[in-house]
């Protein structure tokens, strides 16, 4: 589980404070388990010393009489308790050892005389053990009655340590059935919140129309799904207007460019002109062209952008499609030098527009060849791998730096702006193959090292073809 989830916290916050209560709620019962106990012992102790006092101080005859009294009205043996009169300090009568053997009534030390009055005391034995102990001391005739009743500790201990058991295994119950409470009802909570997240996960560029769902419960998520699904329209509507301009200004720009580039072939051609002049209008003409690649690639993109890339969608044979286009580059490979290589599997079938796709292939052959110095290789391999159609171009040219790789498929972005200008690039090629694979529901990923070459890797969903042998063709 993620710690530091909103629903990791919430359960946390939640069963810990839960927790803390039980644990303050387990301390106040036993707490008030243990002093009622004793409470209620220290009352009966004093009841029956009372008793006993009140025999004691009517007795005329022998204390022998008296004692078999105490024995057949109150048996502290049997009850395991002590009783102990003491008159001036003299022992008269001392109960005999209780029937649990809790405690050794001789091994009690004995009040003597105190001042009249009533304490309940807690008294160490030799052995370890304790007794609760109440001292009630009365004066008449005379004489002062002290009267002892006590009671060993042990069976409170007993009870308040099974008690505390219970209280131990019941909390830590407790806690759990409410941390898995906790965990249930947040993830109910959050429910919403997951489908919220997986719908914007889901929302692109592409596909700004989609809105977030709903839930018309009148809390604070309905009202972050209607404000984030009012976000989404206002982005629409910027990127539709961004898109219509980039597509009117491209199509307006075409007419000019094609018309300036004529007069400057024109003037070119002629035979009249000076050196000087000739080299300007060359150079005219390539800036020209440089502009319309630049303003062709921009259309391409806002069509892309539109969703035309899906218009004419055919079973395209994608290994078939990687090897023509490869030897149609050979051209542009030879004046470089460079040798092309295809393996490609037969019928690797996707569904798309077969211009856009060669489109793509046509981009990063040529974005290989030109960054591949002379005597250098470029690879193209078809194949399919988990139900998916994978072609690869590899070359082992320059190379991209590092902190360039994730860059590539930026628009206008070009590693080496002053080589990329020589070459002709504008950073739109990469733009536009990304754009493709997005919208035929695939991607396009790159792997390279600084002077060692790189590798282009697109990946778009089988039709209903595979690859069952491969042919090698070397440009």
């Amino acid at each position: 589980m993620n710690t530091r989830s909103l629903k990791f916290r919430l359960v946390t916050w939640y069963a810990g404070w839960l927790a803390a209560l039980f644990v303050v709620f387990g301390i106040f019962v036993y707490q008030s388990l243990s002093y009622y106990l004793k409470d209620s012992l220290r009352e009966a102790l004093a009841r029956r010393a009372r008793q006993v006092a009140d025999l004691a101080q009517r007795t005329t005859v022998d204390w022998e009489t008296t004692g078999g009294e105490i024995q057949t009205h109150f048996a502290p043996e049997a009850n395991s308790r002590l009783t102990r009169v003491t008159i001036n300090g003299e022992i008269l009568y001392v109960s005999g050892p209780p029937a649990d053997a809790s405690f050794d009534p001789l091994a009690v030390p004995a009040a003597g005389v105190v001042p009249a009055g009533e304490s309940f005391v807690r008294r160490a034995l030799p052995d370890g053990r304790v007794l609760y102990v109440v001292v009630l001391s009365r004066l008449a005739g005379g004489r002062n009655f002290v009267i002892e009743e006590g009671f060993s500790e042990e069976p409170i201990r007993a009870t308040l340590e099974a008690w505390l058991m219970v209280l131990v295994v019941g909390l830590v119950i407790l806690i759990v059935i409410a941390a898995l409470g906790g965990f249930w009802l947040a993830q109910r909570a959050l429910q919403p919140v997951d489908r919220i997240i997986d719908s914007a996960q889901r929302i692109s560029s592409l596909n700004l129309s989609e809105r977030l769902p709903v839930h018309h419960t009148g809390d604070e998520l309905e009202r972050l799904s209607v404000a984030l699904n009012s976000m989404i329209g206002r982005l629409d509507d910027a990127f539709q207007q961004t898109r219509r301009f980039l597509a009117d200004a491209s199509h307006e720009l075409r007419t000019p460019l094609t018309m300036m580039q004529a007069e400057l072939e024109t003037i070119h051609e002629r035979s009249d002109l000076k050196p000087n002049i000739r080299e300007l209008a060359a150079s005219g003409l390539d800036e020209v062209q440089r502009l319309k690649t630049i303003v062709e690639g921009l259309l391409a993109l806002s069509r892309l952008d539109a969703g035309e890339a899906l218009e004419h969608r055919i079973p395209v044979d994608l290994a078939e499609l990687a090897a023509t286009t490869a030897e149609q580059m050979c051209l542009l490979a030879e004046d470089k030098g460079v040798s092309v290589t295809c393996h490609s599997g037969t019928k690797v079938m996707v569904e798309g527009d077969r211009s856009r796709l060669k489109q793509v292939m046509v981009n990063l052959l040529d974005n290989a060849i030109k960054y591949t110095p002379s005597g250098g290789n470029v690879t193209v391999k078809v194949f399919t791998k988990e139900n998916k159609a994978v072609a690869e171009v590899r070359d082992n040219g320059i190379g991209i730096p590092s902190e360039a790789v994730l860059r590539v498929f930026d628009r206008f972005f070009r590693v080496d702006k002053a080589r990329s200008r020589e070459l002709g690039g504008a950073g739109l090629g990469l733009a536009i193959v990304k754009s493709i694979c997005v919208a035929h529901g695939g991607r396009v990923e790159v792997q390279s090292e600084e002077g060692a070459g790189s590798r282009f890797t697109v990946s778009l969903p089988l039709s209903n073809g595979a690859a069952s042998h491969e042919f090698d063709r070397h440009i």
